[in-house]
């Protein structure tokens, strides 16, 4: 007897797998990833093909469940029934690949837990209420708040508990526990997009690349810089009380942060270019601290083409790389060859743009200072990098000095070689030593390190610093020296009146540059332009400058 239940439950969990919906839209000629932002679902059945294929996929996963249930039922016990229930929803959930390697991500599963809630009357023979009252449950809930995730959770703990206190065995119980625990599992993204408030509500229209004319999507990929950017979203910001408490150690939340897949934290909406075309971004994060780049490379690829292939289901058509994102994959290049369905950028151009435009600026107001530039001595930090050098060569003919300071003194010394041929009357010191820069006046800095590296010992009364690394490479603690002027790189406003929930560290409204890089490709779709591995086109840099100004960008200075 308990083989044929085995095989009873196994036929209920293929029953479960059929993908309907799929089958209908491949056979109207669509692609999955064409037809949901999310998920495949009988809502976006309905939103392509219209009412008829919606009712029929409808039908088709309700009768799903009813008749597992209904399999079950002829062995005269509830406990198999409800374990066929269980069965059936796993299968809709997580079909077997060998049989639907090319599925998509599933729907939710609704209809198909509505006609194991019939199974349960019609065939089991169990009370109508226990169907009603979580289906009341789900409609209040639904009703109220316009979340289908959250109502449906909901009515799923209504049933388990109301089943625990009946006579059903142990496991009966069991399995619909294990149902609540499936449903929470599906939808622990879609509940964390309600805390953090960037989840859909039922009928609210998603944006998608392609939808509209007047509307483009991209997607940023973001990471926290300092463990205080953690508690910024209503997913982990619950957490923190109990940290702070000592109750949990944090080093546990930094742990358990690094088996997290990527997550949508935030959208940022309000921004129009002057052609009046809305450019809507989602932030998507991997929450890993910076260290995490430079102690686990590979943990970083994985997690960014993940983050790559969530901002396609999500429907951007461009995937930006930002902070220390843009650094992994051969500065994006393997991301982008693991997922060739998105154009990813890791947005180096118009950040060279950006600072080759402020540079001027700078050494102009330097100058209006009553500041002599032809008697001042320069700072490079980072001159290893092919921003920094690139710094470097903008400053060399104006200056007396420049001190170049990075990690690879043999490479510092190839690019002060280079940098002397062209500028034989600027004196150029090549150092790993950061207190070199102790006499400098100006320093520009544009490194990859994860922490501070510029501290107030390190500079001299009256220096000014242009920051360009993210994060930052100077110390808040600079600003206490007599003087000293510390100036963020690499920083634009975008068009419009944008709105974010996530503190950026930009200064409000505005974005780095590699983010605003991400927003151009998109309302351009000039996706040839794309910034991947570690070379940058002039002609690139100079595209990103003009097409930004057209579209109103403007460059913090």
């Amino acid at each position: 007897m308990l083989l044929l239940e085995l095989i009873v439950l196994m036929m209920a969990y293929l029953i479960g797998s059929l993908p309907v919906g799929y089958w209908l839209t491949k056979r109207e000629g669509y692609h999955p990833r064409e037809v949901s932002a999310y998920n495949l679902g009988v809502e976006n059945v309905l939103r392509t093909l219209g009412p008829l294929p919606a009712l029929l996929s409808a039908a088709a996963d309700l009768l799903k469940g009813l008749l597992a249930v209904a399999l079950a039922a002829a062995f005269e016990r509830v406990d198999v029934g409800l374990l066929a229930g269980l069965a059936v929803y796993l299968g809709h959930l997580f079909p077997p690949r060998t049989f639907f390697p090319d599925l998509p991500p599933r729907g939710r599963g609704n209809l198909v837990l509505l006609g194991v809630l019939a199974g349960f009357h019609v065939a089991l023979g169990l009370p109508l209420y226990l169907a009603l009252i979580p289906l009341v449950v789900f409609g209040a809930l639904l009703g109220y708040t316009g979340f289908v995730a959250l109502a449906t959770v909901t009515g799923l703990t209504a049933l388990a508990l109301l089943v625990t206190v009946t006579s059903v065995g142990w496991a009966g119980k069991l399995a619909l526990w294990l149902l609540l625990a499936v449903a929470v599992y599906r939808f622990k993204e879609n509940l964390g997009r309600i805390l953090d408030r960037t989840e859909n509500r039922l009928g609210e229209p998603v944006p998608m690349a392609g939808r509209r004319e007047d509307q483009v999507v991209a997607a940023f990929m973001v990471h926290p810089l300092s463990e205080e950017d953690f508690w910024q979203t209503g997913r982990f910001g619950w957490l923190k009380t109990f940290v702070e408490a000592g109750i949990l150690p944090m080093e546990w939340v930094r742990a358990f942060t690094e088996w997290l897949r990527p997550m949508k934290m935030g959208e940022l909406r309000g921004v129009y270019t002057a052609d009046g075309k809305e450019i809507r971004t989602y932030l998507i994060s991997s929450p890993i601290l910076p260290e995490v780049f430079r102690d686990k490379p590979d943990l970083a690829v994985k997690r960014a083409i993940e983050g790559a292939k969530l901002a396609r289901e999500l429907g951007a058509s461009v995937f930006g790389l930002g902070a220390f994102w843009s650094t992994v994959g051969n500065k994006g290049q393997d991301v982008q060859d693991a997922v060739p369905e998105i154009v990813v950028t890791n947005g180096g151009a118009y950040t060279a743009g950006t600072i080759k435009a402020a540079i001027p600026a700078i050494l102009e107001h330097f100058r209006q200072q009553g500041r002599d530039l032809s008697a001042a001595t320069a700072a490079v930090v980072g001159a290893n990098g092919v921003v920094a050098f690139g710094i470097a060569r903008t400053i060399a003919p104006q200056v007396k000095k420049i001190i170049l300071v990075g990690r690879d003194l043999e490479r510092l010394e190839r690019s002060k070689t280079t940098l002397q041929r062209a500028n034989p009357n600027t004196e150029l010191v090549a150092s790993v030593n950061i207190e070199d820069i102790r006499e400098a006046d100006l320093i520009f800095t544009a490194t990859s390190d994860p922490n501070p590296v510029i501290f107030k010992q390190h500079v001299k009364e009256g220096a000014w610093i242009f920051d360009e690394g993210r994060p930052a490479d100077a110390d808040l603690s600079v600003l206490e020296v007599p003087g000293v002027r510390l100036i963020p790189g690499g920083v634009v406003i975008p068009p419009g009146s944008m709105q974010a929930r996530i503190n950026l560290h930009f200064g409000e409204g505005a974005v780095p540059a590699c983010l605003a890089e991400t927003m151009i490709l998109a309302a351009t779709g000039e996706f040839d332009r794309r910034s991947l591995g570690p070379h940058t086109r002039t002609e690139d840099i100079a595209f990103f400058v003009e097409r930004a100004e057209q579209l109103g960008f403007k460059t913090v200075e």
